[in-house]
């Protein structure tokens, strides 16, 4: 028979496991939107990495109350230099992505 002490274990273990899951979902589309964005700007995304910084429940446009993350990642221009970049995401939706100034290369 569970007691309430395991019954919240229980409950935790799963939340903990269902956020894990979540937040590999979300990597994988902030990584995908920064890969697309670095393509259309002729540069390189750097180690494929996708770093949390900010995770907080908001209000979106609609009024639904969403997790908006933010990511950080790091890019090159030359590939003589490391660049940092942020991405927002506010659930699935892209809400912004800020770059870093970064070195245009010369044409030859």
């Amino acid at each position: 028979m569970f007691s309430l002490v395991n019954l919240s274990c229980l409950v935790l273990v799963g939340l903990g496991a269902l956020y894990w899951w979540q937040s590999g979902l979300f990597k994988g589309r902030a990584r995908q939107l920064a890969m697309e964005h670095c393509r259309q700007l002729d540069l390189q995304l750097l180690d494929q990495s996708m770093v949390i910084t900010g995770f907080w429940p908001i209000r979106n446009s609609s009024g639904n109350l969403v997790f908006r993350r933010t990511y950080q990642f790091e890019f090159s221009s030359t590939g003589d230099r490391r660049y940092r970049g942020e991405l927002i995401l506010e659930g699935m939706a892209l809400k912004s992505i800020d770059l870093e100034a970064y070195k245009i290369p010369e044409s030859e």
